[in-house]
């Protein structure tokens, strides 16, 4: 039963990149869906359990839309998506628009990039070898990497890159402390720039994804110029920061606390492929511990025999369902060669992530490529003299100092 004392403020000062808040694994036991107080003030239902998430994630009584929604409660912050955008829709819209964009994503068509995906990486591990140890992996390497994949995804000319990167970063680093204005203004130049992307897409089409969108179609049904702008910079969001946030924290887990896991991975790089979803569940990417996006209970409805009411907001925490013991055996430990890993970084039921199959192929060629290449890579300052950046959604790096050889 929920505890009847006033609700703990959430998110939790005790959680990190490195994992959840220790509180945590209290709740998964004795109180696995809790009330906790929000920045906005707004209670909310916190779900711990990895059982309860999962089930929770493929509910369709639990709203995305209402979420989003003028009349939604605030929980704090400005991390708010529009309804147009996909992971903001409830069926059957999100169906609908699910279908016409995911052949774009599938496993056989994202294969077909491995080897322009592995020669970006290349080129950027040539150029920090040139310029030899040390070297800031964050500028050099883990925002650069992802961001030059989507911009070509999105058939962005290479000329135009360096603006890009600019308004991508500034628009996924959402920053309560900032009022979002940053955020916005990069929204809005991002929006402006897809816009005309789209229109020269249109009159010279070519092997790209935005190309591929602009000609999907289902059954006589198509994407609406609005859907195909919030969808382009939906997939900046997700598959540029996302992943290079995922990829600089995961790389610093791995020559920094957990040395002998990289060590594994230097004599038997065949794991990489286990070791990015090891990585991807017990790297602790989202700064509140939850997916970041809120959902709102449509009716009345019951969520590990708690009774939740139409209506109330109900956040999951994906952190602490990756580290459920009840799951995983020793869920606190890095372990590259975990066999059994059915975490949910990337969610379940309607909202699994489109991106998944790109992102753990991105992630697989830069660990491939940093521990054959840099197998003595290693901090070149200590790790508590890190510059984080914890805004609404991840836990940054902003720099990554490292170093090798002698």
């Amino acid at each position: 039963m929920p505890s009847t004392q006033d609700p703990e403020t959430f998110p939790f000062d005790g959680s990190s990149y490195r994992g959840p808040d220790p509180r945590y694994a209290r709740w998964r036991t004795e109180e696995p869906v809790t009330r906790v107080r929000t920045a906005g003030g707004v209670d909310a239902w916190l779900v711990t359990r990895y059982e309860d998430v999962r089930a929770a994630q493929a509910d369709p009584r639990l709203s995305r839309a209402l979420a989003c929604g003028p009349a939604a409660p605030r929980i704090g912050g400005t991390m708010y998506t529009t309804p147009e955008m996909i992971i903001s829709m409830d069926s059957p819209e999100h169906s609908r628009l699910r279908k016409l964009v995911a052949g774009a994503f599938t496993q056989r068509r994202v294969e077909r990039l491995r080897p322009r995906v592995q020669s970006v990486l290349d080129g950027l591990l040539d150029d920090i070898e040139a310029k030899g140890s040390p070297a800031d992996l964050v500028p050099q390497l883990t925002l650069p990497f992802p961001l030059t994949v989507i911009g070509e995804l999105l058939g962005v000319p290479p000329e135009d890159l360096r603006q890009f990167e600019r308004w991508a970063r500034a628009f996924a680093t959402v920053d309560d402390r900032a009022g979002g204005e940053a955020s916005l203004e990069g929204l809005a130049k991002l929006s402006e720039y897809i816009v005309g992307l789209i229109a020269r897409k249109r009159s010279s089409p070519s092997d790209d994804m935005l190309s591929e969108l602009i000609t999907a179609r289902d059954q006589g049904d198509r994407l609406s110029e609005p859907e195909l702008v919030t969808f382009g910079f939906t997939l900046i969001g997700a598959g540029f920061d996302t992943t290079a946030n995922q990829l600089a924290n995961s790389v610093l887990a791995l020559i920094g606390r957990h040395r002998d896991q990289w060590e594994t991975l230097v004599a038997r790089p065949a794991r990489i492929p286990t070791a990015v979803d090891e990585l991807l569940r017990h790297v602790n990417l989202f700064a509140t511990d939850t997916s970041g996006f809120p959902r709102i209970a449509a009716e009345d409805l019951e969520i590990g025999g708690v009774r939740i009411a139409a209506g109330d907001a109900v956040l999951l925490s994906l952190a602490s369902a990756n580290r459920d013991g009840t799951v995983f055996e020793d869920p606190d430990r890095l372990d590259v060669g975990r066999a059994h890993n059915p975490h949910l970084s990337f969610g379940h039921g309607i909202h699994h992530c489109l991106g998944k199959h790109l992102g753990r192929m991105e992630m697989e060629i830069a660990l491939t490529g940093l521990v054959s290449r840099l197998p003595e890579l290693r901090l070149a300052v200590a790790e508590a003299e890190l510059p984080w950046h914890v805004g609404e959604i991840n836990h940054t790096l902003t720099s990554l100092p490292v170093a090798w050889g002698a």
